[in-house]
């Protein structure tokens, strides 16, 4: 199981999520060192023993008599920081660890903004060459105390009645691979990003292995909660085998959960390796998905607005589908479908689930309209319908690409001809 991280960088989390994490051996042999200046020293800029901080700050690493270099260059003299959260100093003749309580900064950063729980944590640096192995002598600041004081209480956002959270083609009990994709949805509720302020709207966040945060706080970012700020509808998650938890919360533009909030039924999944994984949803060895067949004469199309309308910032876009029928995502039926609404992107491939992003809005509830939030400027829109897998049909049902301006004046400005 997951432990409780105790932060996380902010920065990084993506990246973090699209590498898997591999428990390191029990022991590995030990690694050459790199020879360590006997005056190097390494320290924290402006944070003291016992210092108090908030929950939410920027951690500063100094480094003198050695250089800075990111990961995999190897240089003399030189290497880059750790931090450890938590934790004793690991074996240094050995990789230095890569989870929640050992962060790694290898591309050179010198800082980072991470967030603490409440309480009393400890923080250390230890600097390592470009195979992240320990220098010899090792280069290492003092093991300090730091304490957080407790999050102070934050005005929720209103959530309409009806508003629901939702996990995409994943169920209680299901088995998944150590690296899969969760692809989760929305109805009742807008998503929009972190920052935007905007009338029930929210984003998501993915609770693993943890119970529901406190409603009148910002959601904590570790690696228990998943933050998707840029809108995002689907994870690749990494999580080692075994049993785990997986929730949906949606939190407002500064990730406070709603009132009423939105969140999801908490499921359990059971984790396996990747060859596990793919015998259990696969076991005659057959291919994948086959592609769901349409009739020639469907059509997906516009409702509002037509091809050079002029927009506001925030509209509803509403669509039509002639000679097939509407069906939500994970109901089969013949000559049905779903709306997927792709934003100023190309037409993904036919052949495998359309992505689920900003640039692809996925209707999976069914529905036929949609209001979206936009900058300024010229955008394309292009309808695509699929299957209740959400793979595009055989033959695809798509509408023309068309081009709209968004503009603070909506409607009242010039139609373009």
């Amino acid at each position: 199981m997951l432990r409780l991280a105790p932060a996380v960088l902010w920065f990084s989390l993506a990246a973090a999520l699209a590498i898997p994490i591999v428990a390191a051996p029990a022991q590995e042999r030990a690694r050459q060192r790199s020879p360590a200046p006997a005056a190097a020293r390494l320290s924290f800029v402006g944070l003291a023993d016992k210092a108090q901080v908030p929950g939410k700050f920027t951690v500063r690493f100094a480094i003198s008599g050695m250089d800075v270099a990111p990961a995999g260059e190897a240089k003399r003299d030189a290497g880059h920081h750790h931090l450890l959260i938590d934790t004793e100093l690991p074996p240094l003749d050995q990789p230095i660890p890569s989870d929640f309580n050992h962060i790694h900064f290898g591309g050179g950063q010198t800082e980072a903004e991470i967030a603490l729980t409440p309480g009393k944590h400890t923080l250390q640096l230890l600097f390592a060459d470009h195979n992240h192995v320990p220098h010899d002598p090792p280069v290492v600041s003092e093991r300090i105390t730091v304490d957080v004081s407790a999050a102070a209480e934050k005005p929720r956002s209103a959530a309409e009645p009806g508003a629901r959270v939702f996990f995409i083609d994943l169920q209680d009990g299901a088995t998944i691979s150590s690296r899969a994709k969760i692809r989760f949805g929305a109805a009742g509720i807008t998503v929009t990003p972190a920052g935007t302020t905007s009338h029930n709207g929210g984003h998501h966040h993915l609770l693993v292995d943890t119970e529901l945060p406190a409603l009148d706080r910002e959601i904590p970012s570790d690696f228990n909660h998943l933050h998707f700020g840029r809108g995002q509808t689907e994870v690749e998650l990494s999580l080692p085998p075994g049993e785990h938890t997986l929730q949906l919360l949606m939190g407002d533009h500064e990730h406070v959960p709603h009132d009423p909030p939105v969140v999801s039924e908490r499921i359990r999944v059971r984790v396996v390796a990747d060859a596990q994984a793919a015998a259990a949803s696969n076991p005659a060895g057959a291919a994948g998905r086959a592609r769901t067949a349409s009739p020639n004469d469907a059509a997906v199309y516009f409702i509002y607005p037509k091809d050079g309308d002029t927009i506001f910032p925030t509209s509803t876009i509403r669509f039509g589908l002639r000679n097939m029928g509407v069906a939500p995502a994970g109901v089969a039926k013949p000559n049905t479908g779903h709306h997927h609404l792709l934003v100023d992107t190309q037409p993904p491939s036919f052949g495998d689930p359309i992505p689920a992003d900003l640039n692809h809005i996925h209707l999976g509830g069914g529905q036929t309209e949609y209001r979206l939030t936009l900058p300024t400027g010229r955008h394309t829109f292009q309808l695509l319908l699929a299957d209740e897998n959400h793979v595009p049909h055989d033959p695809p049902v798509m509408s023309e690409r068309i081009t709209v301006t968004v503009a603070p004046g909506g409607p009242r400005a010039t139609r373009r001809r």
